[in-house]
């Protein structure tokens, strides 16, 4: 039996398509990318898919030159892999670059409090994330008030009041993110800062009238600084 033509055998288009997305696993793995999107624990799955992937490539790749009878695809099947293979290329192309201020605004507030903190870092050392957490664990804000802060965040828009600084929390990937934030005072005459830029504040925690009545701790800044985004913006 005379096999098919070259460009009409299925097991080359589907090694085509897989060897695409394979690189695309592995060259994430490597370049980044991947911090924008997923944990770091996380990392060593993708790689190991990329290299699942690149492994039937090549299996697909001997059957579409190998001696035994090679399967002929038809166009449809052969208009359905060139697809696949053109997004993979465009992914590889195009790395994202996802806005956390627009994400941050679709998703649930993250709500959890810890009920008790096995460990509190001395206050120059907490984190924006750290420092959510221990407020909400303790929520008399006279017990901070005038301690000092250094936190770094992006720029997050608030409907009916300035904006905060905010993080986002991850326990796989973007698809589960929660934005926590803190309220900033920010200095008058400052030049707003745009949605999603990120910046370093150093300055202390002040008591402010809360929106809703009462009183609340905002970071009161005496140095602000943007930043370039971190290499791993994504906290657990």
């Amino acid at each position: 039996m005379t096999p098919p033509p070259l460009l009409q055998r299925a097991a080359l288009w589907r090694a085509a398509s897989l060897g695409l997305w394979a690189l695309v696993l592995l060259v994430s793995s490597v370049d980044g990318r991947l911090d924008l999107l997923l944990r770091a624990v996380f990392h060593p799955l993708v790689a190991l898919a990329g290299l699942l992937l690149l492994l039937v490539a090549l299996l697909q790749l001997r059957l579409a030159f190998g001696p035994g009878r090679q399967e002929r695809g038809d166009r449809r099947q052969a208009r359905t892999l060139l697809l696949t293979a053109a997004i993979a290329l465009l992914v590889l192309l195009l790395p994202p670059a996802p806005s956390f201020a627009d994400l941050a605004g679709q998703r649930p507030r993250d709500e959890t409090a810890e009920s008790e903190l096995s460990f509190v870092l001395p206050p120059a050392q907490r984190s924006l994330t750290d420092w959510v957490r221990l407020l909400r664990s303790q929520p008399d804000p006279k017990l901070f008030a005038g301690d000092p802060v250094r936190i770094s965040g992006f720029v997050l828009p608030m409907e009916g009041e300035p904006p905060q600084l905010a993080r986002l929390l991850v326990r796989c990937c973007l698809a589960d993110a929660s934005p926590v934030g803190l309220p900033v005072d920010w200095p008058a005459g400052q030049a707003p800062f745009p949605a999603d830029q990120w910046l370093a504040i150093d300055g202390v925690m002040g008591l402010k009238p809360a929106p809703g009545g009462g009183e609340r701790l905002e970071v009161v800044p005496s140095r602000i600084r943007p930043i370039p985004r971190p290499a791993r913006p994504l906290e657990p």
